[in-house]
């Protein structure tokens, strides 16, 4: 508790010293605004803004700090969604940087000799997970169509930061405590531990040059600096020389991996629109799926926090995880049926399956664009949540708006670094069974197929296409619920931004009904039990950072179950 207070008082002199007012709670304020899940991150995209940059330069700044500050979760060896929002047309823009699937990956990629799916972390650790890195060539082509500041001047921050170092913050230090594979690999253990192995403790300043060095050269060359050349034989060469589980990532796959720019996913919900980014992530479907759903409730007549709108909201939530498992993964390998699963129709259909006075179990998928007695094409899939990933938003002068959910999916990724930062394991985001009962995982390896994922970045416009909020959150599949509370919250509830975020956590993945520990959720346990719910009582660690647009200015949240802030002028 000691050291945990010590970082606390130190984040208040860090606000002094950056000049700007960091708020771990609400602000409002006319903006420029950054809510992230560090305040040397947050720092950095605010110092943009001021120079006259836009929330995608600002976006660029965050990103290249938070993978040194808070490695655990993302970086330039992982991958990113990206909305933007451009309030000089009203229109918003979804960047797909998830990471793509070497060539020479088949469907037995996570099965053993024996033909049986791999020990996840037999799979992770290592260069078998390991993907091609998709979030600078996306920050690239972002920064190309709204970029306002020359793409060399972005890294500045995260350059001086790497050289000087930093201290080492409680979450990064707890997660080097609890991991158990890290220290396992040399170039991971002389960085983040102590020569007698003990992790390095809350406050330690952490040096690192050959990040900032790797930095430099993308500042001056561009994303390709990462994707060909140099950086590029390293990260092969660590990738398939790995011992224990090599993987098969080449030259090529770097050099001819490609970002996306996809239609925004945008649905009505009591009259606004919800926008969010469509797949391979399955977040953006799974998030409307479930407002479509309960649409068809009354949730302002119900308290926050209540049995009745914790059971009705866990309900939608089983039949949108029970359509996710079923049919969603990339959309460039497989015909994931979006429109049919958003129709109004469809999730009319839907909600009536829902009783308000009892839970229905395990929900099973519907059948959208089928006719009744067809069989499924694909067998269901479902996966887990892993304690990695950050999101932030933010809002420049112009009203521009950045909702970006970043990644290198398990807590430390592939466990393997090279030239400063950590390789991804995105690659166990695809089912590790490529066919079940005798028919094909949507979500099965396929080279240079991008693997499921369940970030969910949102947007959320008025009837005018004005902005009314962003937000978004770390947390594995989990992030659906959370981001959805959140939506909920502003706009069935009329929450700021942070009473939205703060409210207790549930979330039900068509299973158990998981309630936040230490909190009034978990008081809820013995009457949704009654209702016919599984409830296991658990830790629900969010990330959540989100703006809200308000007449008198915006309203920016932070959750404060993480170390994240909120930044104005």
């Amino acid at each position: 508790m000691r050291r945990l207070s010590l970082w606390l008082v130190r984040l208040g002199y860090l606000s002094l010293l950056f000049g700007c007012l960091a708020i771990p709670a609400s602000a409002q304020d006319q903006g420029p605004m950054v809510a992230a899940a560090n305040p040397h991150a947050a720092e950095a995209g605010m110092a943009v803004l001021r120079a006259g940059g836009g929330a995608v330069d600002a976006a660029i700044a965050v990103q290249a700090v938070l993978g040194l500050v808070e490695p655990q979760s993302s970086g330039i060896g992982g991958g990113a969604f990206l909305l933007h929002y451009s309030a000089k047309d009203k229109a918003v823009h979804a960047y797909d940087g998830r990471e793509m699937a070497p060539a020479a990956a088949a469907p037995d990629l996570f099965l053993g000799p024996d033909g049986k799916p791999l020990k996840f972390y037999g799979a992770v650790v290592g260069g078998r997970s390991v993907g091609a890195p998709g979030v600078l060539r996306m920050l690239q082509m972002a920064h190309a169509d709204h970029g306002q500041r020359p793409w060399k001047t972005l890294f500045g921050g995260a350059i001086d930061l790497a050289e000087k170092g930093f201290e080492v913050s409680p979450r990064l230090n707890f997660l080097l405590t609890r991991d158990k594979h890290l220290r396992t690999q040399v170039s991971a253990r002389r960085y983040f531990y102590l020569p007698d192995g003990a992790p390095l403790p809350v406050g330690h300043v952490l040096v690192n040059r050959a990040y900032g060095e790797t930095l430099r050269t993308i500042a001056e060359e561009g994303a390709d600096a990462l994707y060909t050349g140099a950086i590029a034989r390293d990260i092969v060469e660590t990738v398939q020389s790995h011992a224990g589980n090599p993987g098969r990532l080449t030259m090529d796959d770097l050099a001819g991996y490609r970002a996306v720019k996809r239609d925004a996913l945008c649905r009505p919900y009591r009259g606004h629109r919800v926008c969010t980014m469509p797949p391979p992530t399955s977040g953006g479907i799974a998030t409307l799926q479930i407002l479509g759903i309960l649409e068809h409730f009354p949730l302002h007549t119900m308290a926050p926090g209540s049995v009745e709108a914790v059971h009705v909201i866990s309900e939608a939530s089983r039949l949108a995880f029970a359509d996710r498992g079923q049919y969603v993964a990339d959309t460039d390998f497989v015909d994931v049926p979006v429109t049919a699963m958003l129709s109004r129709g469809y999730l009319g259909s839907r909600a009536k399956q829902i009783d308000p006075a009892r839970s229905m179990g395990k929900a099973r998928a519907g059948t959208p664009l089928q006719k009744k007695g067809d069989g499924l094409p694909w067998a269901p899939n479902s996966d887990g949540a892993l304690p990695s990933t950050s999101h932030f938003t933010i809002v420049d002068g112009q009203g521009n708006i950045v909702s970006m959910t970043t990644s290198v999916e398990n807590a430390f990724g592939s466990r393997l670094m090279v030239r400063g930062f950590l390789l991804n394991n995105q690659l166990t985001d695809f089912s590790f069974r490529p066919e079940k009962d005798g028919r094909p995982v949507a979500n099965r390896v396929e080279p240079g197929k991008r693997p499921r994922s369940s970030m969910s970045p949102t947007i959320i416009l008025d009837q005018q296409d004005n902005p009314v909020a962003a937000v978004g959150s770390p947390g594995g599949s989990r992030i659906i619920g959370y981001v959805t509370k959140t939506i909920i919250g502003v706009l069935d509830w009329n929450m700021s931004m942070q009473q939205a975020i703060d409210q207790p956590h549930f979330v039900n993945r068509n299973g158990t009904t998981d309630l936040e520990q230490g909190t009034a959720a978990a008081r809820l346990e013995p009457a949704l039990t009654a209702l016919g719910h599984n409830v296991r009582v658990r830790t629900l660690n969010s990330g959540l950072h989100g703006i809200r647009f308000t007449a008198t200015g915006l309203d920016g949240g932070a959750d404060p179950r993480r170390e994240g802030v909120v930044l104005t002028d």
